[in-house]
C-alpha cells in the first residue's frame, strides 16, 4: 500500500545523477506522493563521479542539472507517478517564492519539504578556509532550509500539518578535520529542525533530521577523490581508511537514505519529531 497517496513533496538538490535527493523523489514518488524536484542553474560536472555515473564522463564535460531533472520527472512518470521540475537556487528569497507558488498553482498544496542541497564549501584546513567559503557554506546548508522553512509552514498550517525532514550528516553529531564549515552548518541544521519541531508541533507538523554517514554519492565521492590527494594515496586506500570504523565496512546507497525520509514523511512517523535519524551503517560520529 502507497503509504503517503495523494500528497504533495518538494525535494531540494535533486539533479545528481548517483545523489540522495534523487533517490528520495523517486522514493517519495513510488510512496504515491506528487513530487517536485528542484536544483540550481547550470551544469552538473562529473570530475570526481566516474565510478558511480559511467554514462556522463569527463569527454562530455558536464550535464545540464535542468536536463538531469528532466529525466528524474520521466523516471517518476513512467513508473505512474507525477513531478515537475522546477529551477531553485536555495539562497534566493527570491526563487524559494517563485517555486512555491509554483507549486501550489501545479498541486494546490504542499505537504512534505525535504531540504536535501547541500555544498562542501570551504572543505580544506581550517585555517585555509576564507570567511567567502563559510558564507557560501551558510547559504546553501543552513539559511536555505530556514527560508525554506518559513515559505512552506503558513500552507502546511492551513492543510492541518506537514513534515519537514532536513539532509544533516554524521556532521550533525560529530566532526572530522577539514570539513569545518560544512559541520558548523549542519550542526545548525539540527538545532534548526529541534526548533521548528518544537514551535510547530501544536500545528501538526513534524521536523526531523536524517544523518547519512558514508553515501555513494557524487559528492561523497568527490570528497574521497581530494582526500585522496591530499594524503598522496589511492582512492581504494582512501576508501579502505575512511570506512575501517564503519561497522558494516562500506558506504551506503542513496537508497538507504531514501527509505529513512520514505519513513518519517509516512503515517508510521506520526508521532515522531525533533529526531536526528542516522543511517551511517554503524559509523562513530568523531569528536
Amino acid at each position: 500500500m502507497k503509504q503517503i497517496l495523494g500528497k504533495i513533496a518538494l525535494v531540494t538538490g535533486a539533479s545528481a545523477p548517483n545523489g540522495i535527493g534523487r533517490a528520495i523523489a523517486l522514493r517519495l514518488a513510488a510512496e504515491g506522493a506528487a513530487v517536485v524536484v528542484t536544483d540550481v542553474a547550470g551544469s552538473f560536472t562529473t570530475e570526481f563521479t566516474t565510478e558511480f555515473t559511467p554514462e556522463f564522463t569527463p569527454e562530455t564535460g558536464a550535464a545540464s542539472r535542468a536536463e538531469l531533472l528532466a529525466d528524474l520527472v520521466e523516471s517518476i512518470e513512467v513508473q505512474g507517478g507525477t513531478a515537475l521540475a522546477l529551477t531553485l537556487d536555495v539562497t534566493s528569497e527570491n526563487e524559494i517564492e517563485a517555486a512555491i507558488s509554483a507549486t501550489l498553482e501545479r498541486f494546490g498544496g504542499l505537504d512534505i519539504l525535504v531540504n536535501n542541497a547541500g555544498s562542501l564549501a570551504g572543505s580544506d584546513s581550517f585555517l585555509a578556509t576564507t570567511a567567502a567559503e563559510w558564507q557560501l557554506s551558510f547559504g546553501v546548508n543552513l539559511l536555505g532550509p530556514m527560508m525554506l522553512s518559513q515559505a512552506v509552514i503558513p500552507t502546511m498550517q492551513a492543510r492541518g500539518g506537514g513534515r519537514i525532514i532536513n539532509i544533516g550528516s554524521t556532521g550533525s553529531l560529530g566532526a572530522e578535520p577539514g570539513f569545518g564549515a560544512y559541520t558548523a552548518m549542519k550542526h545548525g541544521l539540527v538545532g534548526l529542525t529541534k526548533t521548528l519541531a518544537a514551535e510547530f508541533g501544536p500545528d501538526g507538523i513534524l521536523c526531523n533530521t536524517v544523518c547519512p554517514g558514508y553515501i555513494a554519492t557524487d559528492m561523497h565521492m568527490a570528497a574521497n577523490e581530494r582526500l585522496s590527494a591530499e594524503q598522496g594515496v589511492s582512492v581504494a586506500e582512501t576508501k579502505a581508511r575512511r570506512y575501517a570504523n564503519v561497522a558494516l565496512r562500506n558506504a551506503g546507497l542513496p537508497e538507504d537514505v531514501a527509505n529513512a525520509v520514505a519513513y518519517l514523511a509516512g503515517p508510521q512517523a506520526n508521532y515522531v519529531t525533533g529526531i536526528n535519524l542516522p543511517v551511517t551503517g554503524g559509523v562513530p560520529y568523531g569528536i
